[in-house]
């Protein structure tokens, strides 16, 4: 097992306290609480006011994540935002996180890969400390999909939820602590299964657009389904091949919250029992890139995560991208 570059320090999480449950979409499409609940666990997701955007809710996050450290905004050097639906498309989220948190010293962007993303940022952190670059880097998920679900489309339109979390990554000294492998994988012949054909400079926002509805996420369930399985059994077994680690050694395994049976046929393959994942798809939805930080600090302060514990992430999302990381807290 390789010795760890980076480690992951201290954990903070943002979720609107506005709640659409299975209820309120009864009232607006041909459906119900038992049919939602039965295709995705979900029982209700948090739905983002106005101000609370994309770079407020990050924010809110990684000060949580600062104070724990016991740093200032000033001491953050580089701010990695993993997110499907920034605020505006230029600049990145994070420039403006950056100026909402006051971390004017840090190098900060935005890394797109989906309900990948917040692994993705990781992966980036952790080169950034490899390589000299910064010595405390915010790694951030984060997504307000309720602004970009087409509330008339019963198939997506109660899968997701707003929210952002936030870690700090910092060089792991010469202890065991820290990240013991990473691995990430794309497959992008499987874009129109996960996407939204409108909006970008390839199809410019106009009014036929808004009439097609072309803004908006489009998904093919079934598809989705049968990819995410496969590639998230991909990826757990990759990141703990890599590590020399057999499943039944994890403590914590937390994937991306996206969809029960999902969660439930990844556990299966990666030889973990459920009574070592953590679930909070029933209370979010999917968040994207925010779920697995979310679902990380509600795992320490509820005390399931501990140091020594070892914790694997796995995620999937649109692109298709999916990734693992496997850490010793």
């Amino acid at each position: 097992m390789k010795r760890p570059i980076a480690q992951l320090v201290g954990t903070g999480r943002y979720t609107p306290e506005k709640i659409f449950d299975n209820a309120y979409f009864e009232t607006i499409l041909d459906t119900s609480d038992e049919w939602i609940r039965e295709r995705s666990g979900i029982r209700e997701r948090r739905i983002a006011e106005e101000h609370e955007t994309l770079a407020y809710m990050g924010a809110a996050a990684c000060r949580q994540v600062l104070d724990e450290a016991g740093l200032t905004p000033l001491d953050v050097d580089g701010i990695v935002l993993g997110t499907a639906s920034p605020d505006r498309l230029l600049p990145s989220t994070a420039c403006d996180l950056q100026a909402e948190l006051g971390a004017h010293n840090a190098a900060a962007f935005d890394v797109a890969a989906a309900c990948s993303g917040f692994l993705y940022s990781l992966s980036v952190a952790e080169g950034m400390i490899a390589s000299g670059t910064a010595e405390n880097v915010l790694v951030v998920g984060g997504d307000r999909l309720s602004k970009i679900a087409d509330y008339t489309d019963r198939t997506t339109a109660v899968l997701f939820g707003d929210g952002a979390g936030a870690t700090l990554v910092q060089p792991a000294g010469n202890g065991k602590r820290g990240i013991l492998s990473t691995y990430l994988k794309t497959d992008g012949r499987l874009a129109e299964l996960l996407y939204r054909p409108g909006g970008g400079a390839n199809h410019p926002p106009d009014e036929q657009m808004l009439q097609d509805r072309t803004y908006f996420i489009r998904m093919a369930g079934r598809e989705v389904f049968k990819n995410a399985v496969r590639s998230m059994a991909d990826a757990c077994d990759r990141a703990l091949e890599k590590a020399g680690v057999h499943g039944d050694e994890v403590d914590v395994l937390i994937p991306h919250q996206a969809n029960i049976r999902i969660i439930e046929a990844t556990a299966k393959h990666a030889h973990v029992p459920m009574d070592k994942v953590y679930v909070n798809v029933d209370r979010y939805g999917n968040t994207s890139a925010a779920s697995i930080p979310i679902a990380l600090d509600e795992c320490v302060r509820e005390g399931r995560i501990k140091e020594g514990s070892l914790v694997l992430f796995v995620a999937f999302g649109g692109g298709f991208t999916w990734a693992s990381v496997l850490v010793r807290w």
